[in-house]
């Protein structure tokens, strides 16, 4: 199981965080800043999985991002890492090249695509096709919606005037 995921930047700055196992926000902050010196500090030529306090975090730099999932130690590494991989793939067709900016601008977004690819700290769609339809049919939605307030607070404005 997934522990938590992390993304931040080679600044160290924490651009995304989901955490599937209770911790306080005390211990998040020291999770985040101990691993982020950690794998920042580590050799480009390193492999990419570290034992830490009997876990194993599995991570992938892509482009200035590093992506960071947390699992348990009996887990395997390598499929966490293909689930990486899938993550970044998913997030660089919904955006379209994705970079640090649009994490940072619609966060939001990365959060639900990420919700749509993981459950409680497990892979729930493995199918690139069928996260990319439930995120076109949310923002959708969110269209709709953003037109029905546009047109509600007309209606008010004309009613108040």
């Amino acid at each position: 199981m997934i522990q938590f995921v992390l993304l931040f930047s080679r600044q160290g700055k924490v651009r995304l965080t989901k955490w599937y196992s209770p911790y306080t926000q005390k211990e998040r902050s020291k999770v985040i800043r101990e691993l982020s010196g950690v794998i920042l500090s580590r050799g480009p030529k390193l492999c990419n999985f570290v034992e830490w306090r009997g876990l194993k975090v599995v991570y992938k730099r892509y482009a200035s991002l590093y992506f960071c999932m947390c699992i348990d130690q009996e887990d395997n590494e390598l499929e966490v890492l293909e689930i990486i991989h899938h993550y970044v793939e998913i997030l660089d067709r919904y955006f379209g090249s994705v970079c640090e900016l649009d994490l940072i601008f619609n966060f939001h977004k990365a959060y639900y695509v990420l919700d749509e690819l993981l459950i409680a700290g497990e892979l729930q769609e493995s199918s690139k096709k069928t996260v990319a339809r439930q995120i076109a049919a949310q923002d959708s939605l969110v269209e709709a919606a953003k037109e029905q307030a546009s047109s509600i607070s007309n209606i008010i404005s004309q009613a108040t005037k």
